[in-house]
């Protein structure tokens, strides 16, 4: 079993960063993990994954590329999203996912084991 916990999120102007973090409980160094995004009325919305290796693949939402890189720390248990230039379209809940296999698959939200809660990004103009 395994409890994710994201944080780091807040509200921005345009072109600004955040750096979110999802900090596990329980062994995720075999899963391969995510990021996603919901907000209300629309579905949610892979944005970023990164597979099981020690160095892993990343994948990225054609709408994120160039602007937000995923990372992973096992050492500490640890997924991270570093957000630049924000656009007031990256405003969502942000969640941080884990799935017990080696290859993510990013356009499939009910692919995934484990979620954490969430964290808002709010980006204004």
């Amino acid at each position: 079993q395994v409890q994710l916990e994201e944080s780091g999120g807040g509200s921005v102007q345009v072109g600004e960063s955040l750096r979110l973090s999802c900090v596990g409980a329980g062994d995720t160094h075999r899963s391969c993990m995510g990021w996603f995004r919901q907000v209300p009325g629309k579905e949610r919305e892979g944005v970023a994954s990164i597979d099981s290796e020690e160095v892993g693949r990343t994948k990225y939402a054609d709408s994120v590329k160039g602007r937000f890189t995923i990372a992973k720390d096992n050492a500490e248990n640890a997924l991270y999203l570093e957000m630049r230039n924000l656009r007031p379209e990256d405003t969502a809940l942000y969640y941080c996912a884990a799935k017990d296999a080696w290859l993510p698959r990013l356009a499939d939200p009910g692919y995934w084991d484990y979620w954490g809660r969430g964290t808002e990004v709010t980006v204004s103009s």
